[in-house]
């Protein structure tokens, strides 16, 4: 671009507020009053284009800038064009040039924008507060810990030793673990100490960290409390975000791993980063939790917080390794710790012990590894050994048992017979059970492989669960063809007796399988339910047990004529006896709950909550299931009801409310609960009351009454009417032994508060004064008998 096009581009960027005005000493022409030319009035952007920078957005120019700028602008543009200074650009020159503190540092070109807002360092020592003090030394400390890997002479004071950038990018180099490149490695220019800043300030934004209300200048300036913002910004970002425990990241995560590796701890609660750590237990606890070897938990000084304090700082020191960025009295005498240092220091023990944390899950990943890799290895071993061990068993069991050739007499025949149903009642029954088992186990070890992702199984040839399942089908070939040859030889004599007993065996269950349904469903009004469920029991007893007599003498003719085996049932008559049996026991049951039911009805007092409560209890503690309860179920299932009595009290309730067989029906049990849970106001329950209250002490006194929270309109009325206690009011005068007041109305307690004060007045001070002592103990024993008749 030409000079020319310069002085056009400057012109045509001139802005109101970016104007150099030019104000000659001898003409008062209006067009020597304000003049903008590309000489004199020029943009800031193209100031900065001259000297090869670029002005960024956020760095706004301010009017001693623009001046200067200006100046040096138009003397540059002169250089280019071979022409001198005119008046008016002189007279811009000859102003007086800012200080350099004054001056706006510019951007290096190629530097990316860093969001800053220029304001002069304004906080004194004497403003800083306390917590910024505490920070001052925290993170100086952690900047020393940090840079001391490139041996950095450490820092005192951070608003001195930031400010020309160099222990900035030296931090960022070391934590970014990458090179910012070229810089001022000993500036002595504000320009040069901005662009170590603005070099540091990039590259901290180019790793995600947003940067407010900073810019190099505060730094340079030595704005403290920005300075200590932006050192906590990377303490977050480079120390505490890569925190995580259990999902939760940062300051939540390391909050959470302090509460996990301290729990248990006596004295130790962690809840926050300020004071949970004041005492210097909970630092201990750390120490103790990953090396118990370096602190004696238990010979801890626990009532000196700043020795336990001091303890933990020297082992974390000279042990840990973790530089001590806290003094004793940030912790222990401050009224609130510093959270932001706390959390600074304790992190440091979170890196520390986290290789730790580490080593200690791979080795126990590696224990469980072996450990299921065990149980695999023995669960093979165990399956093969097993099959083998049953396909032996099958086969011995084959040649000797099933294929022998059978007798031709009826003894032998019967106790071959026998020898068969005892194989299928017993070894049979085991080899079932034997190879389901076998399966599951394969089963088991086929998913445990694929879970830890290892290699599948398969079972040598002659052992897998394909020749087991080949060997099972030989075996029940080989059983069928051998019980029907039994029953073969033997079929034509007793056909009859088969037939006759299946019969009646199938007719029997089929019978009593209905009864079973119809009691499961029975439902309608309570009273139907019960009167039916007697009815079945009725039958259940009388003559399904002339049925069963039949089915067994049956059973009976059969066993007689060696009739053992009876292809035309599945039923015995034990198992049809045993099947009888629970249908009994079902339609007892269903009588109890129906009566019951009843009775639960009948207790409107109670909600349905009790009542389930009081028959689930009654239910569980009725073994016998006979709707009754003995002495000791009925004291159990008061005790799990949470009502205790002493052993001779349960006894005498249970003989007064237990029948002539001694037990205790549901209802006297219900009854009972009800009785002694209801908020009735019987003399004896009154009575009992104000025996609580008194402590079971023979007075009551006004203390008692108000410890038992009694409301104050109640206290008021019993002082007034309950009589004095006897040993209380022995001295009192002749007054205090007359029969205890009675229950009064407020008409009758005002009068006669007006007739004592009328007395008071004409008696004289000494009976006033022995009026006003009321006794401090009543006679509620006293009282309550005028009021009711005990027995």
């Amino acid at each position: 671009m030409s000079t020319l096009e310069e002085e056009q581009h400057a012109s045509n960027n001139c802005q109101d507020e970016d104007q150099v005005r030019s104000t000659s000493s001898t003409s008062g022409d209006d067009d020597n009053q304000s003049v903008c030319t590309s000489t004199t009035s020029l943009d800031s952007s193209a100031l900065l284009a001259s000297t090869g920078h670029k002005l960024l957005p956020q760095f706004a120019m301010r009017p001693k800038a623009k001046t200067l700028f200006s100046t040096k602008l138009q003397q540059k543009l002169q250089m280019h064009s071979g022409h001198r200074p005119s008046q008016s650009v002189s007279s811009v020159s000859a102003a007086p040039t800012p200080s350099f503190a004054d001056r706006p540092f510019p951007a290096h070109a190629g530097n990316s924008v860093v969001t800053s807002t220029y304001k002069p360092p304004t906080i004194s020592a004497r403003e800083t507060t306390e917590f910024e003090d505490v920070q001052a030394r925290t993170f100086c400390k952690w900047l020393n810990a940090k840079l001391d890997v490139r041996k950095v002479p450490p820092m005192s004071n951070l608003s001195q030793d930031l400010s020309d950038g160099t222990n900035l990018i030296q931090l960022m180099e070391i934590m970014g673990d990458a090179s910012l490149g070229r810089y001022n490695r000993t500036p002595r220019m504000r320009v040069q100490k901005a662009e170590n800043v603005n070099k540091a300030l990039q590259f901290i934004q180019s790793r995600g960290v947003t940067l407010t209300n900073i810019g190099p200048e505060d730094v340079i300036d030595g704005n403290l409390k920005l300075i200590l913002g932006l050192i906590w910004t990377l303490i977050l970002r480079f120390t505490i975000a890569d925190i995580s425990e259990e999902g939760v990241n940062a300051k939540e995560g390391l909050l959470l791993w302090c509460q996990r590796k301290t729990r248990g701890y006596e004295s130790v609660n962690v809840t926050d980063f300020s004071g949970s750590w004041q005492d210097g237990l909970a630092l201990c606890a750390l120490i103790h939790h990953h090396r118990p070897d370096l602190i004696d938990w238990d010979s801890l000084p626990r009532g000196d917080r700043h020795a336990c304090t001091q303890m933990a700082f020297d082992i974390a020191a000279t042990s840990l390794g973790i530089p001590q960025l806290l003094e004793i009295s940030d912790l222990c005498d401050a009224t609130k710790p510093d959270e932001r240092s706390v959390m600074t220091y304790v992190a440091q023990y979170f890196h520390a012990f986290s290789s730790m944390d580490k080593t200690e899950v791979e080795a126990r990943r590696v224990a469980n590894f072996v450990e299921n890799l065990k149980s695999i290895w023995t669960s093979m071993n165990d399956y093969e050994r097993r099959v083998t061990e049953l396909m032996d068993e099958i086969r011995q069991t084959i040649a000797t048992r099933l294929t022998s050739t059978l007798p031709s007499t009826y003894p032998l025949i019967k106790e071959l017979a026998a020898d068969f149903q005892k194989y299928k009642q017993t070894t049979k029954r085991d080899w079932v059970a034997q190879k389901n088992e076998v399966a599951g186990l394969l089963g088991n070890i086929v998913t445990k492989l694929r879970t830890y992702n290892l290699r599948t199984y398969v079972p040598p040839d002659g052992l897998k669960l394909t020749d087991l399942e080949a060997f099972w089908k030989e075996l029940l070939v080989t059983e069928a063809k051998r019980s029907r040859s039994i029953n073969a030889s033997i079929q034509e004599i007793k056909e009859g007796l088969r037939v006759r007993f299946a019969d009646l065996a199938n007719a029997f269950e089929h019978q009593l399988h209905q009864y079973a349904l119809e009691l499961a469903a029975l439902t309608g009004p309570l009273d139907d339910q019960l009167a039916r469920a007697k009815e079945i029991q009725i039958i259940l007893g009388e003559e399904f047990s002339a049925s069963l007599a039949r089915v067994k003498q049956a059973e009976q003719d059969c066993l007689e004529a060696n009739v053992e085996e009876n292809d035309y049932t599945v039923y015995t008559a034990d198992d049809l006896e045993f099947e009888t049996e629970e249908v009994r026991k079902s339609a007892a049951r269903k009588i109890a709950f129906v009566e019951n039911q009843i009775i639960s009805a009948g207790m409107t007092r109670l909600t349905p909550a009790q009542i389930e409560e009081f028959e689930t209890t009654f239910r569980y503690f009725d073994k016998d299931e006979e709707n009754k309860l003995g002495l000791p179920g009925f004291s159990a299932a008061l005790a799990s009801l949470g009502i205790v009595y002493s052993d001779s009290d349960t006894e005498h309730i249970h003989h007064q409310i237990a029948g002539r067989d001694g037990m205790v029906t549901f209802e006297s049990f219900v009854g009972f609960l009800v009785q002694i849970t209801e908020d009735t106001t019987s003399p004896d329950q009154v009575r009992e009351s104000f025996r609580g209250i008194a402590g079971d002490k023979p007075f009551l006194t006004e203390v008692d009454l108000r410890h038992a929270l009694v409301p104050q309109s109640a206290i008021d009325y019993l002082l007034e009417a309950m009589p004095p206690f006897a040993s209380c009011s022995s001295s009192s005068s002749s007054s205090s032994s007359s029969p205890p007041k009675k229950v009064r109305s407020s008409s009758v307690d005002q009068s006669s508060s007006a007739a004592s004060a009328t007395n008071d007045h004409h008696h004289g001070p000494t009976n006033s004064s022995s009026s006003s002592a009321a006794p401090l103990a009543f006679d509620y024993e006293l009282f309550l008998s005028q009021l009711f008749e005990f027995d």
